[in-house]
């Protein structure tokens, strides 16, 4: 099953990490056949949030939550469970300072979803 693991931590924080500790996990996890993608995003500052609403396209600056964690990267992985999901995100070194949400892929190309009629 595949798991998107999501890196959030407080910028200052997750920038003072040694990128060489990331990538030697990221390495292993890809050795170990777990890791199908994975990469680090620019500072929440070089964001940009794209809204439609009745036809029109709303752009602003910055992240869709002003909050103190912020979206730091991602690994794509395939765990048979989600036990072992949470063992491989745990090796990832900012889950030491910050947080990583695992959360499990929904295969929109074999089980679209319909969507829900409005009443």
């Amino acid at each position: 099953m595949k798991y998107l693991c999501l890196v959030y931590g407080e910028e200052g924080q997750l920038a003072a990490m040694d990128d060489h500790e990331c990538l030697g996990v990221d390495r292993a996890l890809r050795d170990s056949g777990h890791c199908t993608a994975s990469e680090a995003l620019q500072p929440v500052a070089t964001a940009t949030t794209v809204r439609v609403r009745q036809g029109r396209i709303s752009v602003s600056d910055g992240p869709f939550a002003e909050t103190k964690e912020a979206l730091a990267g991602f690994y794509l992985i395939e765990a048979r469970d989600l036990n072992e999901a949470i063992q491989l995100a745990a090796k990832i070194p900012p889950a030491a300072v910050g947080c990583i949400e695992v959360r499990p892929i929904r295969d929109i190309r074999e089980q679209p979803n319909q969507g829900a009629q409005l009443a």
